[in-house]
């Protein structure tokens, strides 16, 4: 990454505690959580998940590199110790390369508890470049996150949250992994993800401490981060990382991120000298180069930065983010949640209209107040369920301050209900801003009823890959109190080998319920009803069916499954 930082706060830095559990950091903004413990995520255990990295690279060419044998098997060393710990994970494939043909994987880790409507999600990129094992790029991320997963796992903690921990490929090749899994990423689950935490190049041999600032939309936990180094008298600098490692697919949908950072081939100044120590030469002198290997490291600052992930982890699990109420039926919604506008970043906000019956009307309306310096810098979209684009502002204003207008648009060729996006995008550095609140009115045929309670079928197809997890929704409406003792599920999978399958019922609460654990053998596909006891669930909500995969050789789908709850 070749970023700018900018000096914020000096002090000397002193060594993080080494007890267990270490006195929390400075007061946090109105509103935030708090935690009077943070965790002291171990650096010898990271230590040594670098040198299982390091060993891979030695097995493999020297790298890690996507496209090469050394990122595989990182992939799936990984996978097995966040298997092991009782994460439900996820393999996530994907093409890269100039002709879209070099396969590469996303490792994505799911702690199946907490409320899954409000995510909290900590990643780092797994790759290499082809040049060398890649182990303070990214190893020490990927390593520092692997350690707070598990050690999270390990500490029998309550979360109020749902957590999830990526480990993204093909990063080095411009972001393909995280950018492929946010495309992929339906609106409904992006809106989800309270805050992405990202951790890349955190144990640098001249290290500096720099924690991210290019995202309104995470002050919030940018000022905990900064808060903790505080607590801990360790000196830090803000850094205008400008999207350029795997938080940008994030920034860019609106989600709030921040992260930490020790430099990559930038030359520590003078005054960061007489700040942090070190020497006045490239705060990672091997950055991309074969010499970033295990010697390539500063200890200290990898001790700090995972106590600091560990920390935000902790704090943000138990965060309290409220219950998310159905939305209300209605043809006219408003959105209130104020969503950061960076420069020349682009965000969405959404509303969902439901219980309007045909099209919206020729006269829909969409009222907007953009808090916002120079309105020239910006274009504005509504956007339909179906991805069409109606353009409300185009770059108009000049320097005008703010946008409070109610645009009259003809939807008249649209479905009323749905999932409706406000696009902001600005073009140009220096002023910033936010969406403060918009309403759409689609107008339409009035309300539909309510739905009633019945059985619920997901006939879509999701193809099931080799050593890979998916999972198939459907949403239980309108029935009363819990589902039954004789709950059914009928299962429609096809498959050249069910032994390789475990399948399971995941409840809307997180709860799992095997229904089939790699039996059968050799034979082909499931076409089964299940009958389960769901007289502890209730009943509404969004229930999956959970398929994993755990051989090579044979793959298949998910054809179709009814839930009778």
């Amino acid at each position: 990454m070749r970023i700018r930082s900018r000096a914020a706060v000096a002090g000397a830095a002193l060594a993080v505690a080494g007890t267990v559990l270490t006195a929390g950091a400075g007061q946090p903004a109105a509103g935030e959580p708090q935690l009077a413990d943070s965790p002291d995520i171990s650096v010898t255990n990271t230590k040594a998940h670098l040198d299982a990295l390091q060993g891979i690279a030695n097995a493999n060419g020297g790298n890690r590199a996507t496209g090469r044998t050394g990122y595989r098997a990182s992939v799936d060393w990984v996978k097995a110790k966040l298997d092991a710990a009782g994460f439900t994970t996820t393999v996530q494939e994907f093409t890269t390369g100039t002709l879209g043909t070099t396969k590469s994987w996303n490792v994505i880790a799911e702690w199946p508890h907490g409320d899954a409507n409000h995510v909290v999600m900590t990643g780092a990129h797994l790759d290499s470049v082809s040049s060398g094992p890649g182990i303070n790029d990214n190893g020490t991320g990927s390593a520092g996150v692997l350690e707070t997963a598990l050690a999270f796992a390990a500490s029998g903690k309550t979360t109020k949250n749902r957590l999830k921990f990526a480990f993204w490929g093909a990063e080095e090749q411009g972001l393909v992994g995280s950018k492929y899994y946010s495309a992929q990423l339906p609106q409904s689950e992006k809106d989800k993800i309270e805050l992405y935490l990202n951790f890349d190049m955190i144990g640098s041999p001249n290290p500096g401490y720099f924690v991210y600032d290019d995202n309104p939309a995470g002050d919030a936990a940018r000022d905990q981060l900064t808060a903790y180094f505080d607590g801990k008298s360790i000196p830090w600098e803000y850094i205008d990382v400008q999207g350029r490692s795997d938080h940008a697919s994030f920034r860019a949908a609106g989600i709030a991120t921040s992260g930490t950072f020790t430099g990559a081939e930038g030359r520590k100044t003078s005054a960061q000298v007489a700040k942090w120590g070190g020497t006045a030469t490239a705060f990672d002198p091997c950055y991309h180069a074969a010499c970033d290997d295990i010697d390539n490291l500063d200890l200290t600052a990898l001790d700090r930065n995972i106590d600091a992930i560990g920390h935000m982890v902790w704090l943000y699990a138990d965060k309290d983010y409220g219950t998310t109420p159905p939305p209300t039926p209605g043809c006219t919604q408003t959105n209130g949640t104020d969503v950061g506008i960076g420069d020349n970043t682009t965000v969405e906000s959404a509303v969902i209209v439901s219980g309007c019956s045909g099209n919206a009307s020729a006269t829909a309306k969409v009222a907007v107040n953009i808090a916002h310096t120079y309105i020239g810098d910006l274009k504005v979209d509504l956007v339909a369920p179906d991805g069409s684009v109606y353009v409300l502002h185009n770059r108009t204003g000049g320097s005008a301050d703010n946008i409070n207008t109610t645009y009259t648009v003809n939807l008249s060729s649209e479905v009323a209900n749905g999932t409706w996006k406000l696009r902001v995008n600005d073009n140009a550095g220096g002023d910033t801003g936010k969406i403060d609140t918009w309403t759409l009115t689609t107008g339409g045929g009035g309300t539909t009823p309510p739905p009633t309670c019945a059985a619920q079928t997901n006939g879509t197809d999701f193809a099931i890959a080799d050593n890979a997890t998916v999972e198939s929704p459907v949403t239980i409406a309108g029935c009363t109190g819990n589902a039954t003792a004789t709950a059914k599920v009928a299962v429609n999978i096809q498959h050249t080998y069910i032994g390789d399958l475990k399948v399971d019922l995941v409840a809307p609460d997180g709860t799992v319920y095997v229904l089939h654990n790699r039996a059968g053998g050799s034979a082909d596909n499931i076409n089964t009803t299940y009958t389960v006891n769901l007289s502890s669930e209730v009943a509404n909500g969004t229930w999956k069916l959970r398929v994993n995969d755990n051989a090579n050789q044979d793959t298949g789908k998910i054809d179709t499954w009814t839930l009778t709850p």
